[in-house]
């Protein structure tokens, strides 16, 4: 078999689909963002301005930091060694809670400011776009949780497959998150 023929997409094909509809979304939020930007940047700056940047960067770490426990997590997995892979899945599932715990302290902090939601449209894009991949970090501690259940069982090599797709997913997550990040807190 040549090395092409070996290759496979890693998860089920469903998760790309559902991967490739989140992209194309967050990809609208990010284009509507850009454009807002351009059309009142003196709003846009002063908002990002309020934003509390090294919050922003410790998610950034976190997120990072989870991926990679859920890849050394999957590769336990792989090799049969559950109960290494169930302190994996934990960890990269602590990185996800302590991402929600920071992002409910920057929530906070903007908030007692007086800045919501209906404040002006950078606030609107960002609480919006960042709520909703808060949403996504709570479903991906969630399914997490349920594959660290099942490697805390020592369920088996069937389920290191279904794994990789959780995986596929947390990465998503990840990745959105840099964007967000980037675009919303750094960019000028």
């Amino acid at each position: 078999m040549s090395g092409l023929a070996a290759r496979r997409v890693p998860g089920e094909a469903g998760i790309w689909i559902f991967i490739m509809g989140d992209m194309l979304m967050f990809g609208l939020f990010f284009c509507l963002y850009t454009h807002g930007f351009a059309e009142n940047r003196a709003m846009f700056l002063a908002g990002q301005a309020t934003l509390n940047k090294p919050l922003g960067l410790v998610n950034t770490l976190l997120l990072l930091t989870g991926s990679w426990f859920v890849v050394l997590g999957l590769e336990a997995a792989r090799a049969g060694f559950w109960h290494r892979a169930s302190n994996f899945l934990a960890a990269g599932m602590a990185t996800g809670l302590a991402f929600i715990v920071v992002k409910g302290f920057e929530y906070a902090g903007l908030i007692g400011q007086g800045f919501t939601l209906i404040t002006n449209p950078f606030y609107a894009y960002y609480f919006i776009v960042t709520g909703i991949h808060l949403g996504h970090v709570m479903a991906g501690v969630t399914v997490l949780g349920f594959f660290w259940q099942y490697a805390r069982r020592q369920a088996g090599a069937k389920n290191a497959a279904a794994l990789e797709t959780a995986g596929c997913y947390w990465h998503m997550v990840d990745v959105l998150w840099i964007g967000i990040f980037a675009l919303i807190y750094l960019v000028r």
